[in-house]
């Protein structure tokens, strides 16, 4: 990820001086778009590190959510610093205007395309690191390389944008093209901040862990046959790879205190092993007969105990 942030760098370089050497307003929105891109990559970063942190006292469920917490950061930064200087550059384009000296519009399209190439690079290998996390719905789960798909993805789209409206420009002086492009590239900064953001949030408010571990987890429950009803079950993610699982549940009548508790350590076991994830395991257990909590059973334990 460090020669990533190193290239956004010399790439938003690159792009800045060619957009103020050409006053085109397009290239100078990429110059923005990768400004943000290098801002980001800092946060994931700052993510990958921090969420690696063992649970303590202050945090006993551990660091995870770290990881939603600076992808949050980054959506903010694309939106901010992307997005907003985007449709800044085309509002001023449509007002003013722009020169009509097209001298350096050939050395900022060279820049684009090179751009290009950079990106769409950077693009597959994301993609490709995806594939071999299992696919898109498994490889996309983990935040910091949803975002980094998202940049990548946004980059090549936003160049070839900028080239577009540069092009046109170029071609027919009107430079309202270029004006659309800048504001094209200001909406999809936007439009892609805000998902990123909507996941993150979703994430660090509670998300329940996904649905198939869910119903894999009511399923084990429901098979138990000390189990007479399962009340209630809740997950929540704690991070990319670690659930919280808390489950109410009835159990049949007859059982003493001491099989309850041989039965709730079972069946944590059983579910640790169906749900990896799942690093925190609370059972809240109930005699049917009696409505009386089973005490020694309403305890939590981690999944890999």
């Amino acid at each position: 990820m460090l020669v990533a942030l190193g290239a956004n760098l010399l790439i938003a370089v690159a792009k800045a001086v060619g957009g103020l050497m050409a006053g085109s307003p397009a290239l100078l929105s990429e110059a923005a778009h990768s400004v943000a891109d290098s801002l980001n990559e800092v946060f994931l970063l700052a993510a990958l590190r921090r969420s690696r942190r063992p649970a303590d006292r202050r945090h006993p469920f551990g660091y995870g959510k770290e990881r939603f917490f600076w992808s949050l950061l980054a959506a903010v930064g694309i939106f901010v610093m992307g997005g907003c200087f985007s449709f800044f550059q085309g509002a001023e384009a449509l007002h003013g205007g722009a020169d009509e000296d097209f001298r350096g519009y050939v050395a900022g399209l060279i820049v684009l395309g090179l751009a290009f190439l950079a990106e769409g690079t950077s693009l597959v290998r994301a993609l490709h690191q995806v594939h071999l996390q299992g696919g898109a719905a498994a490889g996309m789960r983990d935040p910091a390389l949803r975002t980094v798909v998202a940049e990548d993805g946004t980059a090549v789209l936003g160049v070839t944008l900028a080239a577009g409206g540069m092009a046109l420009h170029m071609a027919t002086g009107n430079p309202v093209w270029e004006a659309a492009a800048s504001l094209s590239i200001g909406a999809l900064l936007v439009f892609v901040a805000y998902r990123l953001g909507r996941e993150a949030r979703d994430q660090l408010i509670g998300e329940a862990a996904d649905s198939e571990a869910g119903d894999r987890i009511r399923a084990l429950l429901a098979a138990q046959p000390e189990i007479d009803s399962v009340e209630a079950l809740y997950t929540m993610k704690t991070g990319l790879d670690s659930a919280l699982v808390a489950a109410r549940v009835d159990l049949a009548p007859g059982l003493d205190s001491e099989r309850v508790e041989v039965v709730a350590d079972r069946i944590k076991r059983s579910i640790a092993l169906t749900v990896p994830e799942a690093g925190e395991i609370f059972l809240d257990i109930t005699d049917s007969a009696t409505g009386r909590q089973e005490s020694p059973a309403a305890t939590g334990e981690r999944g890999g105990a």
